[in-house]
């Protein structure tokens, strides 16, 4: 492959990668997509949900032809403390008719079938080939070395997840930043549809996203649960810096999540078939790296940093889906600088606008208190007003007053409520 050139390379099959190749070999691109892994997806274990809009921007109706799980019509927040709790469902089956607005996925299928798609338009795959490093040439980016071989194109995107090394390499910006980044662990337990369709009160390929919360010690995060074809994914999401110092290993924290017996109940009897942890954006537009091109090159999909948590919604792949499509559309345009024409056309594709609209979002995740005293403090309030004895109860507003000073004082409450209203 020493003498090969390409009008692009993109390195990394992730979503973001093979929507980029995908875009570009359907207009005559030459283009080469590499994954490091031996397979697109055999890297990645993150999962669980992608919004089927930014299928659409690629192509109408490609979301027919995707191996996609299950259509989300069930969103439920369960609040976490101890043996206890809360958990709000909200089912509305419009969100699953026509197109529906997202699905379940499994990443080791999804990325599968999007690097073939790629391949299937025209672009060279190869997998199990990792860039070790960049050709840079009168100040541009010229290509990339994989061990001995050098691989020339005009244009190199790097797609190469969280903690990009390419984009380091290129001088665009540092390693990252543990503020910037959550740490995931995910498994995937193995269940039988009829299963899964009882205890989740769903029917046939409808889904449920859990999002939880209280259920990581106090630690900024929180825990997800996905509904797939056969499969549940079940993990947790949290900051690295304060797992650090919580002095209990990751593994402990997701094995009481486990336990707890609410999601016990949902697990119960399935087989566990996959394991992993991998790193996510976390702090969303304020996490963006300030320059996310260089002359030769551009940044894509979670190497951008681009990602949403508003702790009830969680958006990566869609945004990875766009920003492939976005920088694809700018090496289209020819005669104009490529860099301006895929900031513009992140604008103009509703990434960084979306993106701006939960800038301050994060801010929320600063609130403590959200991990542990407030599920605490609704757990409590809820567990007194169902609770029956046969003694008589305090008056209600005393008890749930009392609840209220047990966990936080009014202070707290105020400062939090105000801090919360000004991050949203």
């Amino acid at each position: 492959m020493s003498d090969d050139s390409f009008d692009v390379i993109v390195a990394g099959a992730g979503p973001a990668g093979s929507a980029c190749a995908y875009a570009l070999a359907r207009e005559g691109k030459n283009v080469l997509l590499l994954e490091r892994g031996d397979s697109a997806g055999a890297k990645n274990v993150s999962g669980g949900r992608l919004y089927t809009y930014a299928l659409e921007l690629l192509e109408p109706g490609m979301y027919l032809r995707a191996p996609l799980q299950r259509r989300i019509v069930r969103e439920q927040v369960m609040l976490v403390e101890g043996r206890r709790a809360t958990t709000l469902d909200v089912a509305d089956p419009a969100w699953g008719e026509g197109v529906p607005q997202s699905h379940s996925v499994v990443r080791a299928s999804l990325d599968a079938w999007f690097a073939s798609e790629a391949e299937a338009a025209g672009a060279v795959f190869a997998s199990g080939m990792r860039v070790d490093g960049l050709i840079e040439e009168n100040g541009r980016i010229a290509g990339i070395r994989v061990g001995e071989d050098e691989m020339r194109a005009d244009v190199v995107v790097a797609a190469d997840g969280v903690n990009s090394l390419l984009a380091q390499q290129a001088g665009l910006f540092p390693d990252v930043e543990a503020r910037a980044v959550g740490v995931g662990v995910k498994e995937t337990i193995e269940l039988p549809d009829s299963v899964i369709n009882a205890r989740f009160g769903v029917t046939g390929e409808e889904g449920v996203a859990r999002v939880a919360i209280g259920c990581t010690e106090g630690i900024s995060g929180g825990g997800f649960l996905y509904t797939n074809k056969g499969s549940l994914s079940l993990g947790i999401v949290f900051n690295p810096e304060q797992a650090a110092a919580n002095g209990r290993q990751i593994q402990e924290i997701f094995q009481d999540f486990k336990e707890q017996p609410s999601i016990a109940a949902l697990i119960d009897g399935g087989t566990s078939v996959e394991y992993g942890a991998h790193l996510v954006p976390e702090i969303g537009y304020h996490g963006i790296p300030k320059r996310l091109h260089r002359e030769g090159m551009l940044v894509i999909g979670d190497a951008a940093r681009f990602g949403i948590n508003t702790g009830l919604v969680i958006r990566g792949m869609d945004l990875a889906i766009v920003s492939g499509l976005a920088a694809a559309r700018a090496i289209l345009q020819e005669g104009t600088p490529t860099g301006p024409a895929y900031l513009s056309q992140l604008e103009e594709l509703a990434l960084l606008p979306t993106m701006r609209a939960y800038a301050e979002f994060h801010g929320i995740f600063g609130i403590s208190r959200i991990f542990r005293e407030y599920p605490a403090l609704a757990n409590q309030a809820l567990g007194f007003m169902f609770n029956v004895d046969g003694k008589v109860p305090p008056p209600m507003l005393k008890k749930l007053l009392a609840v209220v000073k047990e966990n936080v004082t009014f202070r707290q409450l105020a400062a939090d409520a105000w801090k919360g209203y000004r991050s949203v």
